[in-house]
């Protein structure tokens, strides 16, 4: 039997994207309670590099004692205790947290779209780039990585184990946009997709795109996928124009006193 989400995906097809996602984008420090994978990362405050991960709907037992002894652990690693909720979760943790008074916050979709030569004949060919450090000082200039970060993204592209490509858009030496290709099998994922603010919607972001997919199709890949915010509209309007659409969503969930990170 397949079992499914509420009018969803199954949750087979779930599993496969998160066990993806996992892989494609590793926290520096991973550990299990039960079925709850918990993702811990010094260098860098990123959510899903520091939550806990329900990957079982069966696993909801014994909450409150887990949840006392999760907080401890990322209290003693200096992020706020966090909860990825995605359709692995199941509804009792929610209704758990829920009567913890724990707030909801950054809803976001995980996007995929099927490769093929229709969508990719116009993309550009590009060699992705090998320079972790010139990929990272790209992503500090057109503002989406505070320099303070640049050790933290440098261990997690070092500890990818998945063939990645590493991509910038340049116009006479000045980055313009970037964006992280890691291939898992036939899946490709997209990480790091960011245009500077005075570039955007001029075309540069999809350039960008369509010649890192051009590059995962050629490697094996057959279809892509991304994870993005549910409010940034401009961001999803772009992805729905080349063929991506929704699979599943996912929130975070935290004590009303934890900070956002």
């Amino acid at each position: 039997m397949t079992h499914r989400t509420q009018n969803g995906p199954s949750l087979a097809t779930v599993r496969r994207f998160e066990a993806a996602g996992a892989r494609a984008w590793p926290a520096t420090s991973v550990f299990y309670d039960g079925a709850w994978a918990i993702r811990l990362t010094a260098g860098l405050p990123a959510k899903r590099l520091n939550s806990v991960n329900p990957l079982d709907p069966g696993d909801q037992g014994n909450l409150a004692d887990r949840i006392e002894r999760l907080g401890r652990r990322f209290e003693s690693f200096g992020r706020p205790l966090t909860f990825r909720m995605s359709p692995l979760a199941g509804g009792q943790i929610d209704a758990h947290l829920d009567a913890l008074g724990w707030r909801r916050f950054s809803q976001s979709l995980v996007m995929a779209v099927r490769l093929d030569e229709e969508l990719l004949h116009d993309a550009l060919h590009q060699i992705p780039m090998q320079d972790t450090g010139r990929f990272i000082s790209a992503a500090i200039s057109i503002g989406n990585l505070p320099p303070e970060h640049r050790p933290g993204l440098s261990e997690v592209i070092g500890t990818i184990q998945s063939q990645k490509g590493l991509f910038v858009h340049e116009q006479a030496g000045v980055p313009i946009s970037t964006a992280i290709c890691v291939r898992d099998g036939d899946l490709a994922g997209l990480f790091e997709v960011a245009t500077d603010a005075n570039q955007r919607r001029r075309g540069y972001g999809r350039r960008t795109l369509l010649s890192a997919l051009k590059w995962a199709f050629t490697q094996g890949a057959r279809r892509a996928w991304l994870q993005v915010e549910a409010d940034n509209e401009t961001a999803i309007g772009l992805y729905r124009s080349m063929g991506f659409s929704e699979i599943y969503r996912y929130h975070y969930r935290q004590p009303v006193t934890g900070e956002s990170q």
